[in-house]
């Protein structure tokens, strides 16, 4: 049988090669995604920490280069010889010679500290009201300025009182007069006894100098590396454009205790940074480096190849696999579910052909004798229906017989009380008669005639009497045979219960069988797991149809029963009603040879009746006699007709059995053909 297009993806092949090949090429991704990133975060900290060593390396520099300037200053600040000239050349009332001579050394100091340092772009003492003839400078350098902006970075100085003050790169020099950017460091030379004496010395860095300083520094191919101060802004960086202006990218403002100085942050573009920082310690800076992620992870982007043609090998591997598990699983299993579902179709000749010593192997041997099993069961279950058919058959024949023997039965006891009746009658007007002679005994010679009419009365009514008693006789013996057929038929009817009761006792066993086979059947199914449930449903079939008639055996042996009890009480009350019959022929046969006594006396009476008026006397004994013969009589007709009515009760008992009998044959026959029927759908 072919399959369903849709019923295939269902099928336990197919969910096997999608699981296999789903979780092989899951894992290979997993497994090849995982080593990539995993790859990626390891360079990334790899870098970072060389990153981060070689910014601090930097940063040492650049704290020891401005230590050394901040030192230079403080030289200048405790420079006694250098204090006096200072105080000389601002005392109002020197002499001009010493003033001079004051200036030249001042002039000198300054050239010489500038002629040793080339990254010096000059130095200088500017006087505090900004005025340049009053200030001093090394050689080859500008004039001082006194702008808006200049005085608001020399404010900053005032607020130092004497300490360094360091200011950001510019790219005209802290007077704005240059050609190129400069590092400025400030500081106040203070005088507490000559206020008029302080100066302000600025000591110009050329911004090459930390060019130079940090040129062996390289964060990726691409990096950047920028000086920021504490708001965030650009104090050096490559680009003299971007000097003063916010970083995009900055670090925390302090950072914890051991936590590294390196962090992944966007640029303005959206490009993933490593940043890497290091505050100074001498200028409340921090250098700070940064290049793209993408610079480090080149190398590891082969991972991702390799991952890729890890996926397509394990997916080519796992449609290999897959298809392997299809043919040896996948295709057995939709075998053997067909075959089951032609089974629960009724077609109990399919077979499998599985030749391995495997589970489906060891599945398709147990279907093939689960349906011999079943077949062999189907078979022996449909024999057993035919025979309870026609044991069912014989029965509703046997039981239509005794029913028409029991309604003739019903009829003769009806004729029988009928005659009894009228009989009663008779002797009841007859010992009216014998009562009606008594009183009118004295008058016998006077009514002589009317005596011999009475005789002759009685003689026919007599004679009538022994008709009727021959026919009683005759029926009641016709009776006795009917209760001995009634009797025979009923000693069949038993034994035909007893045959019932023994073709039932194998389909119990039958049943039994076919719900142990049942059970069997849906344990291995459940060991079968999902290949198992087309078996389980035949398994639930066989079951159900095992109830059933399992069912309908407890049925019909239950009505069997009811049959047999109602046999023996039919049995019962026909060996009751027997000895009844006899007694009652007897008696009619005692009351006929009475009928015939009378006639004869009566033919006596009749002939000794023209002696009757001398022999009265003897008339009074005959008439005393005839007495006790009616008396008789009447108690023998009312026994004749009691038992008749008691027969007649009997015989419409008997029928009203018989009719029972006869329905719950027909119930039986039912079942039968009801069961034959529920096995023909399966074809042994």
């Amino acid at each position: 049988m072919k399959q369903p297009r849709n019923s295939r993806f269902r099928s336990v092949g197919m969910k096997l090669f999608v699981i296999l090949f789903c979780t092989i090429v899951l894992l290979s991704s997993v497994l090849g995604l995982t080593s990539y990133y995993a790859a990626k975060g390891i360079i990334t900290d790899q870098v970072a920490a060389a990153s981060s060593q070689s910014i601090v390396q930097a940063a040492d520099k650049l704290d020891f280069l401005f230590a050394e300037y901040e030192a230079l200053s403080r030289q200048f600040a405790v420079d006694s010889i250098l204090k006096a000239d200072m105080e000389t050349v601002s005392r109002p009332g020197a002499a001009t010679v010493a003033k001079v001579d004051a200036e030249d050394r001042i002039r000198r100091k300054l050239d010489s500290v500038k002629g040793s340092d080339g990254r010096l772009l000059g130095i200088r003492l500017v006087s505090k009201s900004l005025v340049d003839a009053e200030s001093y400078k090394s050689t080859g350098i500008s004039s001082v300025r006194s702008a808006e902006g200049i005085q608001a970075r020399v404010k900053q100085l005032d607020a130092a009182k004497g300490n360094p003050v360091w200011f950001p790169v510019r790219a005209k020099g802290f007077f704005d007069m240059y050609d190129q950017s400069s590092l400025t460091m400030g500081r106040l030379l203070r005088n507490m006894q000559h206020p008029e004496a302080e100066y302000y010395m600025l000591i110009e860095i050329k911004g090459q100098a930390l060019t130079d300083i940090l040129s062996n520094l390289h964060i990726g191919l691409t990096g950047e590396i920028r000086i920021l101060d504490p708001d965030g802004n650009i104090v050096y960086g490559a680009d003299n454009k971007l000097l003063g202006e916010p970083s995009y990218i900055h670090p925390a403002a302090e950072p914890a205790e051991g936590e590294r100085q390196s962090f992944t942050a966007s640029n303005e573009q959206g490009t993933s940074q490593l940043v890497v920082y290091q505050p100074l310690d001498t200028a409340k800076w921090t250098l700070m480096g940064y290049a793209p992620v993408s610079d480090f992870t080149k190398s590891a982007d082969r991972l991702l190849y390799i991952t890729l043609s890890v996926v397509l090998a394990a997916a080519v591997i796992a449609l290999v696999i897959g298809y392997v598990l299809v043919r040896l699983i996948g295709r057995p299993l939709g075998k053997l579910a067909g075959l089951m579902e032609e089974g629960e179709q009724g077609n109990l000749q399919v077979r499998t052909h599985f030749k391995g010593q495997d589970e489906i192997g060891r599945l398709g041997h147990s279907f093939n004798k689960m349906m011999e099993q079943i077949s062999l069961l189907a078979g022996q279950s449909s024999r057993s229906a035919a025979q309870v058919l026609a044991t069912s058959e014989q029965l509703v024949n046997a039981s239509s017989v005794t029913s028409t023997h029991a309604r003739e039965v019903a009829a003769a006891t009806g004729e029988i009380a009928h005659g009894a009746a009228s009989l009663a009658l008779e002797a009841e007007s007859s010992n009216r008669n014998v009562e009606r002679m008594n009183l009118q005994i004295t008058e016998v010679k006077e009514i002589n005639s009317a005596m011999d009419a009475s005789a002759e009365k009685v003689i026919t009514v007599s004679d009538q009497g022994a008709e009727l008693m021959k026919t009683l006789v005759a029926q009641s013996e016709s009776t006795v045979q009917m209760m001995e057929l009634i009797q025979e038929n009923s000693m069949k009817l038993r034994e035909s219960a007893h045959l019932i009761r023994s073709i039932l006792t194998p389909m119990i066993a039958v049943n039994k069988q076919t719900n142990i086979l049942a059970l069997n059947a849906s344990i291995e199914a459940v060991r079968a797991g999902a290949a198992g449930r087309g078996f389980v449903v035949i398994a639930n079939e066989i079951r159900g149809l095992a109830d059933e008639s399992n069912q309908s055996i407890a049925m019909v042996s239950k009505i069997t029963e009811e049959i047999s009890s109602r046999i023996e009480n039919t049995v019962q009350v026909v060996g009751d009603t027997a000895p009844l019959f006899r007694e009652q022929i007897s008696s009619v046969r005692e009351s006929s040879s009475i009928f015939e006594g009378v006639r004869a006396e009566m033919e006596q009476f009749i002939g000794y009746l023209n002696e009757s008026s001398a022999s009265i006397t003897e008339l009074m004994e005959y008439q005393h006699q005839l007495g006790e013969s009616m008396a008789s009589v009447h108690a023998v007709v009312q026994q004749t007709s009691a038992s008749t009515e008691e027969v007649a009760s009997m015989s419409s008992q008997q029928f009203t059995v018989s009719e029972e009998l006869v329905a719950l044959s027909g119930k039986l026959e039912k079942l039968a053909e009801e069961l034959k029927q529920s096995l023909v759908s399966f074809h042994g």
